[in-house]
């Protein structure tokens, strides 16, 4: 239903009334930035992308035909966002936000706790950092974003089946990394 209801929102931005841009915007910015984080791990990177993405939409709403799904289309203007952004940054996609790292690890009731999940989450992001990027993008699309894999194969041109497979292999070379950091962890702490 949300589908139907995006895309005839998108419909009107396309004929001229820009205003139900706004709508979309409080739909999607937030999944949006969340998946152009998780892709680059840097927060100012990634609102500026956001922004880049949303004005895209704009000048290119011509192009959305309805036929398909506006996440779809959305993502794969996302995906072009994220290849210019690479192309003129050629930095590592580990960089961490000291501000965060700090909020993460200041005390509480239970910050043992916390401060054990934000290990694994920092082991498990650290994990994302190094698959490639295509391996990073198919399980940010599947796991983060929750797009279908029928989705994920519009926005990256392939097969549903091709999808499944790239997202297993993807899992495994994602459970080997993780399993390595975890095990490199534990040898320190003796």
């Amino acid at each position: 239903m949300n589908a139907l209801t995006d895309n005839a929102l998108m419909l009107q931005v396309k004929a001229g009334n820009l205003d139900t841009m706004g709508l979309l915007f409080e739909r999607y910015h937030r999944p949006l930035f969340g998946f152009l984080f998780h892709m680059t791990n840097q927060r100012e990177a990634s609102e500026d992308m956001l922004q880049t993405v949303f004005y895209r939409m704009l000048k290119y709403r011509h192009t959305f035909t309805g036929d398909g799904e506006f996440r779809s289309w959305m993502y794969h203007l996302a995906r072009n966002v994220l290849v210019d952004h690479s192309k003129q940054n050629k930095q590592s996609s580990q960089q961490y936000d000291l501000a965060d790292v700090a909020e993460r690890i200041s005390g509480g009731p239970m910050a043992d706790e916390r401060f054990q999940k934000e290990q694994e989450l920092d082991t498990l992001n650290r994990a994302m950092a190094k698959l490639s990027p295509d391996n990073r993008e198919v399980l940010v699309l599947s796991r983060y974003q929750e797009l279908k894999y029928e989705e994920i194969a519009r926005v990256l041109n392939t097969t549903e089946g091709a999808i499944k497979v790239r997202v297993h292999r993807a899992m495994a070379e994602l459970k080997k990394i993780y399993l390595t950091l975890e095990n490199g962890k534990t040898a320190y702490k003796l």
